[in-house]
């Protein structure tokens, strides 16, 4: 597990940390907010790091066992990041397969797909907990036995429980804070004056909510702080459901900055999932009030209340990425090819390694494989060099001859 202080060298928690600090004694509330906004982000980390010690490696496993079909993909790539509560660990994850040549292209985006969706349950955590109950209360018992965990228990696997404790105890703080920096803020600045009606409204709410997740670089971390804001009362709900939009919009621009750097591979995921994100969100902005109808007569179909906006919300944000996820699966071979097709390799450098890169290296059981795929393959090519170097083909060695009459065989007709 690793340290606190190095989980907070988060460069955006330590600048969100910073601005709270300095609008501490002039604007205690947004000080509050984000410093709760901080508190989410180091807390995912911690989750993030706690799953990847407390999996061993089995996480990749049953990434890597079961998306060999687009409806594991999916189902898979849904599962693990709701469990997980991190979609960064599933695409590093899974950049790192497509690296190392053990999961394919169309698998990569089928759980992508599911990716996407399975971040919906953080909107479902913090409006089913974070706002029922006084979640702050339950935080601090969490941290303190995600510190106790590691003193008694010196298994690894412990200490990966341990930061997942530690994690789920910062987030609740950080929701925490967030809900009483804007029920403080409502006292002051009524937000909701600034609301919008119409699809102008929906676009530029939309647009802010885009711009929050990209400075924020989580979606997650900005449903936490637009559900908190619905809750309060800082914003109406229709203006709640353009900004979830707007979120799910973002992290499409996050994606691609990452890949400007990554390999051809990387590059053709990140598109993916831009294409995926860009659909999905254009169904839920054209179809928002007919999704606005579906939600409501589902809500008093499972028990939520009509006044009960963050439930609501949740379920709006749910719905429309399933809706993305079943209008695009059907299209994933032909995006595949079409996606094989934008990023060709420039050149092949000779000598150049073909299972060793930099994202298949990222996790220790991918890069043994990479280094294992690329071993038998420069022995393969070794042998190759050597047998045609003494005019020996390979094909002659399974013959039922001896050494002296395979040598003999004119290399020609070998």
């Amino acid at each position: 597990m690793e340290p606190l202080l190095r989980k907070i060298a988060n460069p955006l928690a330590v600048l969100m940390i910073s601005f709270a600090l300095v609008l501490l004694g002039f604007y205690p509330d947004l000080s509050t907010i984000l410093g709760g906004i901080a508190l989410f982000l180091i807390g995912m980390e911690y989750m993030e790091s706690g799953f990847r010690t407390f999996s061993g490696g089995f996480l990749e496993q049953l990434l890597k066992k079961f998306t060999n079909t687009t409806f594991k993909a999916i189902t898979t790539g849904f599962a693990a990041t709701a469990v997980v509560q991190s979609s960064s660990l599933i695409s590093v994850i899974i950049i790192s397969f497509l690296g190392a040549g053990l999961i394919s292209l169309s698998s990569a985006i089928g759980v992508i797909f599911g990716s996407n969706l399975g971040t919906t349950a953080t909107a479902w955590l913090v409006s089913l907990f974070g706002l029922k109950i006084k979640i702050s209360a339950y935080a601090m018992p969490m941290i303190v036995m995600g510190i106790m965990i590691p003193l008694i228990l010196k298994k690894n696997s412990w200490k990966g429980i341990a930061a997942i404790f530690i994690g789920l105890g910062i987030i609740f703080l950080g929701i925490s804070y967030m809900k009483e920096g804007f029920e403080t803020l409502r006292e002051g600045i009524d937000l909701a004056a600034y609301a919008m009606d119409g699809y102008l409204g929906i676009f530029v709410y939309v647009l802010v909510g885009a711009i929050a997740t990209v400075v924020i670089q989580s979606s997650s971390a900005t449903m936490a702080l637009i559900i908190t804001a619905l809750a309060s009362g800082q914003i109406e709900y229709a203006n709640a459901l353009a900004l979830a939009i707007g979120a799910n919009l973002g992290t499409t621009v996050t994606a691609v900055l990452g890949a400007l750097k990554s390999n051809e591979n990387g590059k053709r995921l990140a598109m993916g999932h831009f294409i995926f994100n860009m659909i999905t969100g254009f169904i839920a902005i054209v179809f928002i009030y007919q999704l606005t109808t579906v939600v409501d007569i589902l809500s008093t179909m499972v028990g939520i209340g009509n006044d009960d906006y963050a439930m609501k919300l949740a379920l709006f944000h749910t719905i429309f990425n399933l809706i993305g996820v079943v209008v695009c699966a059907p299209f994933i071979p032909k995006l595949v090819v079409y996606l094989e097709g934008m990023f060709i390799p420039k050149a092949v450098e000779i000598g150049r390694a073909r299972y060793l890169n930099e994202s298949a290296l990222t996790l220790p059981d991918i890069a043994l494989t990479s280094i294992s795929k690329e071993v038998k393959r420069l022995f393969t090519n070794g042998f190759k060099i050597i047998t045609h170097g003494i005019n020996i083909k390979r094909s002659s060695l399974g013959l039922e001859k001896s050494i002296e009459e395979i040598i003999n065989i004119p290399y020609e007709y070998a």
